[in-house]
């Protein structure tokens, strides 16, 4: 059993930036689960993305899908929210 300090950064990503993300993350050699999803007003679609991640490579994650997913200055509509979790075990068997 291998056990390690991690986070979880869950991602709702709306539009056509998951694929972009999950493409971009994957590059930068984060470890992307990918499903779909839906909710919110109107029950849009989206795709709702987990990564386990070391503390030290949050910020250049979260950098990451900021850049990716960011939404057009004057819009009133978000392309992702983003959930940064503590996990209490990371466990590998």
């Amino acid at each position: 059993m291998n056990e390690t300090t991690i986070k979880v950064i869950l991602v709702i990503a709306r539009g056509d930036c998951s694929d972009r993300l999950i493409q971009r993350l994957l590059d930068e050699q984060y470890r992307v689960t990918e499903f779909a999803s839906m909710g919110g007003f109107l029950r849009q679609k989206s795709t709702t993305l987990i990564l386990g991640v070391k503390p030290e490579r949050i910020e250049s994650a979260l950098a990451l899908i900021r850049e990716i997913c960011a939404s057009a200055p004057d819009s009133a509509e978000h392309n992702a929210t983003v959930f940064v979790l503590e996990a209490e075990q990371f466990i590998h068997f």
